[in-house]
């Protein structure tokens, strides 16, 4: 999926940073940068933006100002140094809020969150092959893309988690908490401490356990009446 940007605020150096990070993903194209948000309005107007990326302490008029004025709103992820405006943005509807400095691994977390948006709102128009919903993961020094579809289950290894999917396996130096947020709940479950698994992957359930792919994985004491039901529910086992 293509995804067109533009980005607005009034320190270049801010807009420099979001270009760097997004020159990450090929295929997030940045459409325009405006110092003024007033600027910018014709484009988001007249051409096919996908998300904004907003400052909001800015001359002339805020982010925020500019939000409750602009007829054309795209998905908006703020980008601000002032975390005290956070209830204000949410109350428009902003899909993220990145605090100044933003880190890579925020950012990647705010990407995958626009293209789960994106994907949901492909489905409910078009209604297309749940094989092009994705994330995003931060595999040694390269993003690597994998699909939903493709996912066995997730392991966590301390510091990292280890993606096992049809494909192969990919280290992550991520929290199994954190990729769990990010994932599709309709897809995915965690049950256990150590485990997430895809729901419809399921082969078969045994007393504490169950079997992915020839993988026998525990299911934690606490996780295993709301496993069992969701599970029982949504496959045919």
């Amino acid at each position: 999926m293509k995804i067109n940007c533009v980005i607005i605020d009034d320190e270049p150096l801010a807009i420099s940073v979001i270009k760097s990070h997004l020159q990450e993903f090929q295929n997030i194209t940045i459409v325009a940068t405006f110092n003024n948000p007033l600027e910018a309005i014709d484009t988001l107007e007249n051409k096919n933006i996908d998300v904004l990326f907003l400052d909001i302490n800015m001359p002339k008029m805020s982010g925020l100002d500019f939000l409750k004025s602009v007829p054309v709103k795209p998905h908006v992820i703020i980008t601000t140094a002032y975390r005290e405006f956070a209830a204000d943005s949410y109350d428009l509807d902003v899909l993220d809020y990145l605090v100044k400095p933003i880190p890579f691994p925020r950012f990647l977390k705010s990407i995958n969150k626009l293209t789960q948006q994106l994907h949901l709102n492909k489905n409910i128009q078009n209604t297309p092959s749940r094989d092009d919903s994705y994330i995003f993961l931060k595999v040694d020094k390269k993003l690597v893309k994998v699909k939903y579809d493709d996912i066995l289950y997730i392991e966590s290894l301390k510091d990292y988690i280890k993606v096992c999917t049809v494909n192969g396996n990919n280290i992550v130096h991520k929290s199994l908490t954190s990729i769990t947020e990010e994932l599709p709940d309709n897809n995915f479950l965690r049950i256990h401490r150590s485990f997430t698994i895809a729901i419809n992957k399921v082969n078969s359930i045994e007393g504490n356990s169950l079997e992915i792919s020839g993988k026998r994985i525990p299911i934690g004491r606490k996780y295993i009446n709301n496993t069992k039901q969701i599970i029982l529910k949504t496959t045919d086992l």
